[in-house]
């Protein structure tokens, strides 16, 4: 059961994102009111027609790895045909390169909705966008006009290739090599490992974007550098010719995304595998961070999909499901469990906090729009607002999709509801594109000191002009009171505190964007039920939420002695 979140995708994008200003550009003047009515109706066409019904053979059946390579399940094959036919990969993608030129903003709601349908499927038009976004921005001249078309339609994927078996969030520590061939080729060579979407017979041609180490490199990130390196060859007319010396070793049996290969990749098992550099020699770790800020976003955006399925689900479940008379009632009749209150409670729960990641991670969308426009403050608002949007939103997604199977009760740890399904997908993304605690280190230790704090301060500045509600005013002013310590105190205890003040930021930045909301339900004109049902979740977030996050002020305040307080072997007393 899934059904696209178009309404709230809408409301977000007006009164978030802004997308009627963005529309006012040159730029994004094709962004009419008319054109993201069609774009969000389109692919929920696509999304609930199409690739909803495929989400429990990819978990079920799942990719299957064979000699010839590995194989999608019955109908994906189709599904993805027909959502590159569709243009839908091309939404956010340059003119120039093939694509429409439509704001981010818009092709992050393309990927919620599509992401809500399959999440695991979806990750492969999601890790093209990371693909697109490397070559745009550092790939040559002749490399973007011969993958650049492909790869913004979706005809051809892309992968990243960063982790190794001994080189995972210490990207320095990978061996994979490449030596130089002349006439800017490269013999390239090595294993990666978590490769998602690594192979996949849905395309005829993959796009590796594959890390290497060039002869006497410097050690460490210095010495990286990024090559591009596809499964086939182009001939000279630039179709796909001899394969490219990239073999499949195997793919990993994981806890959920069956429907997504992670593969294990090995380049240049026959020394048969070339490459070209993007960018500069030595200049891997600048456009590894050009794919991985976008994926960061995506997988924020992911942590949304997956709450937003489960919140469905729930919701579809509590008022099918009759147990129960309610509580208070002179009725014995039972009743449908949404009837009770701690159901309600869940439920209302689910929606707050799904509305609420959903509010956070487009309005980090709209800053890649508004810093394509050269607005400013608006690129500098990005790198503030990703580790929020990564962490807080992959949080999220845990909370709600374990909510899931709590209003579903025991049916809920039964795999036959599908209930399971999501929670077991949602726990990787805390992990990948920089675990949750890399983003925490990455906002305290990098971050917060942008212009010498002047981000920070305006963000809070931002919020605190705008907020009505006393708690929320109150955890605003204590974000910064302890986001102004942490700059001061050294890199132990701000990496101790990091966790908790990231959560606290986080939900400071939900409580700003659901208060606004639920103030502009309360008096707009529309959908009466989607109005009620934004008003009680920000009211709901306001109330409830916002004040749980004052409870992380210890830890967010602590320093780190207590945990370095015994050694190592005492953990395992």
């Amino acid at each position: 059961m899934f059904t696209p979140a178009t309404a709230d995708q809408r409301f977000v994008l007006d009164h978030i994102v802004g997308i009627g200003e963005l529309a006012e550009s040159e730029r994004f003047a094709a962004a009419s009111s008319d054109v993201v009515d069609a774009v969000l109706d389109g692919v929920g066409q696509l999304a609930e027609g199409e690739w909803a019904p495929l989400n429990r053979a990819g978990d079920t059946v799942g990719a299957k790895w064979t000699p010839d390579g590995v194989v999608m399940p019955d109908g994906f094959v189709k599904a993805y045909h027909d959502y590159v036919e569709g243009g839908w990969g091309t939404i956010g993608v340059a003119e120039e390169f093939g694509g429409q030129g439509l704001p981010f903003a818009i092709q992050t709601a393309v990927l919620d909705t599509l992401g809500g349908a399959n999440m695991s499927f979806a990750l492969a038009p999601t890790l093209t966008v990371g693909a697109i976004e490397a070559l745009a921005h550092h790939g040559s001249p002749e490399q973007q006009a011969l993958y650049l078309p492909h790869l913004a339609t979706g005809e051809w994927t892309g992968t990243m290739n960063l982790t190794e078996p001994q080189a995972g969030s210490d990207v320095g520590a990978l061996r994979s090599s490449a030596k130089p061939l002349g006439d800017g080729k490269w013999s390239i060579k090595g294993t990666k490992i978590f490769i998602s979407f690594g192979d996949h017979d849905m395309a005829p041609n993959i796009v590796h974007l594959v890390l290497a180490r060039t002869p006497d490199a410097p050690a460490g990130t210095k010495g990286i550098s990024l090559f591009l390196v596809p499964k086939y060859r182009l001939n000279a007319d630039g179709t796909p010719g001899d394969f490219n010396d990239v073999r499949v070793v195997s793919i990993e049996h994981k806890m959920g995304l069956h429907g997504s290969p992670t593969c294990v990749l090995s380049f240049g098992d026959n020394d048969d595998c070339i490459g070209e550099l993007i960018g500069g020699e030595f200049g891997g770790i600048r456009a590894m961070f050009t794919m991985m800020n976008n994926a960061r976003l995506n997988v924020g955006l992911q942590g949304v999909q997956i709450a937003e399925r489960a919140t469905q689900e729930a919701v579809g479940y509590a008022r099918e499901r009759i147990q129960s008379a309610r509580a208070g009632s002179s009725s014995r009749e039972s009743v449908a469990i949404i009837e009770h209150p701690d159901v309600r409670r869940m439920l209302l729960r689910m929606k707050a906090q799904t509305q609420a990641a959903r509010a956070l991670v487009y309005l980090a969308a709209a800053q890649v729009d508004r810093a394509a426009l050269g607005e400013a403050g608006a690129q500098d608002r990005l790198e503030i607002l990703t580790p929020l949007a990564k962490a807080h939103g992959t949080n999220i997604g845990c909370e709600v999709t374990s909510l899931g199977i709590q209003v579903h009760g025991g049916m809920g740890y039964i795999e036959e509801t599908g209930a399971a399904q999501l929670f077991r997908e949602a726990r990787i993304t805390p992990i990948y594109e920089g675990t949750n605690g890399i983003q925490a280190a990455d906002l305290v230790g990098r971050k917060l000191g942008l212009a010498n704090g002047g981000v920070f301060a305006q963000l809070i500045a931002d919020m605190r002009a705008e907020a009505e509600d006393q708690g929320l005013i109150t955890l605003i002013d204590t974000c910064e009171e302890i986001g102004r310590g942490l700059m001061t105190l050294d890199a132990d205890d701000k990496l101790a505190a990091s966790y908790p003040f990231l959560t606290m930021l986080s939900t400071a930045v939900c409580g700003w964007l659901m208060e606004r909301q639920g103030r502009i339900a309360a008096s707009a004109d529309g959908d009466p039920t989607f109005l009620a049902m934004k008003t009680a979740a920000a009211r709901f977030y306001v109330a409830q939420i916002v004040p749980e996050a004052m409870g992380l002020k210890a830890a967010a305040t602590a320093k780190a002695d207590v945990l370095y307080s015994i050694p190592a072997e005492t953990f395992a007393a």
